[in-house]
């Protein structure tokens, strides 16, 4: 626990730890109270150097504790968009305590304080507005982090395919696998024209239990640096209705494949000391879903497997990330049987991903998304499942119900 700390505080310099503190404070323990504790008739805000008081005081206190929030969110992330809102909220801060001294206290008494109190608060303006480098800081390409080659399961389409075109714009070459050969040469030979990397197609059927162990084969003379395990399938329909085969091809796409992938090619990026590896996962690990069983429960091994390697890992230059999408523009829902549905585009879910890898075990793609996962853990397992069930029957074809 020490270890991780210290390296989460060693991100910022010290001031922005004290700020990022101060900001903790506010949204987590100030504001809650100040809005839903203390009377409304004592109740005062300042904004911009006009106080108000009573109801129209409380009214403003949720923008008071989302701006605290956003600062919170913003420091321990160093998020970009932290410049030069940081700064300017700063601004608008020691502006409103000189105009409150001067206004309320009045006289050369509230000059004098005004001063006083602008004075602090101003240089705090000063040093987030130098920080912009410090927000915006430019990361290595993930082929300087990393290595050179990259090695992408379930490369033929949606996701699959935006990591390896997102890989490859950061110089990365590609190993591209997944059944359908034709589609693996045409990205391939897109990925070599547009970005002069190199590319090796290696077709393979994870679901056979001998095809990871022919990816491996395919890729013993490559020092893989990062392995991007994307292949995955759902499954839509009334359990009992289920083809057990296919089930059982779903354990070793999903399941089985990302052990053993794992575990062949972890320890020559161990022995490296550097290297990354990214599982798709799903926020169907996060309830079960009544109608799609068997995928929710190997979303959920995915998870645990990515996060407990990602803390086996810290410190040794292997990160770790799994990446769990909602809805998403990809053939996920024709291979599982299911009714269309708008989805995020793919190439949006894969740049959060990159953008987070190194940075947390696990992350859900979208607000919503978020919510909906997290929301899962305060309501009764029961009612959660029976919520998923109405929710994912509506997407399910009749003749599966």
């Amino acid at each position: 626990m020490k270890s991780w700390w210290r390296e989460r505080l060693s991100r910022r310099p010290w001031w922005m730890n004290a700020l990022m503190f101060f900001c903790a404070f506010m949204a987590l323990v100030y504001m809650p109270w100040d809005f839903l504790v203390k009377p409304v008739a004592a109740d005062e805000e300042a904004w911009l150097g006009l106080l108000l008081r009573g109801w129209a005081a409380k009214l403003t206190e949720p923008l008071h504790w989302a701006i605290y929030a956003a600062g919170l969110y913003g420091f321990w992330h160093m998020r970009a968009w932290m410049w030069p809102w940081a700064a300017v909220y700063a601004a608008q801060v020691a502006i409103g305590m000189f105009l409150w001294s001067v206004l309320y206290v009045g006289g050369f008494r509230g000059w004098f304080s005004g001063v006083l109190a602008f004075a602090p608060f101003a240089a705090i303006t000063l040093v987030l507005w130098n920080a912009r480098e410090q927000f915006g800081r430019q990361r290595r390409s993930l082929r300087e982090r990393y290595g050179e080659w990259a090695l992408v399961t379930g490369a033929s389409a949606g996701i699959g395919a935006e990591f390896a075109r997102a890989l490859a714009r950061e110089g990365l070459s590609c190993v591209l696998t997944a059944r359908r050969e034709d589609r693996l040469r045409e990205l391939a030979a897109e990925l070599e024209r547009q970005h002069h990397v190199s590319t090796r197609v290696v077709a393979a059927d994870l679901a056979d239990p001998t095809g990871a162990e022919r990816v491996v084969d395919a890729v013993n003379d490559l020092p893989i640096a990062v392995f991007i395990n994307n292949a995955g399938f759902g499954y839509a329909g009334r359990f009992d209705k289920q083809k057990t085969e296919r089930l059982r091809e779903m354990i070793e796409v999903n399941c089985v494949a990302p052990t053993v992938l794992a575990s062949r090619l972890l320890p020559g990026m161990r022995e490296r000391s550097r290297g990354a590896m990214i599982i798709t996962g799903s926020i169907s690990a996060h309830q079960p879903l009544p109608w799609h069983a068997l995928y929710s429960a190997t979303k959920v091994f995915d998870l645990h497997l990515g996060e407990a390697l990602w803390a086996e890992l810290r410190g040794t230059g292997v990160d770790v990330l799994v990446l769990e999408p909602g809805p998403t523009e990809s053939e996920f829902r024709d291979v599982a049987g299911e009714t269309r549905e708008v989805g995020e585009p793919a190439s949006n879910v894969v740049s959060l991903a990159l953008e987070r890898l190194g940075e947390q075990p696990s992350v859900i793609f979208g607000w919503f998304n978020w919510l909906r996962a997290n929301s899962a853990r305060l309501a009764p397992r029961s009612l959660v499942a029976l919520i998923a069930q109405q929710v994912v029957l509506k997407q399910t074809p009749p003749e599966m119900r």
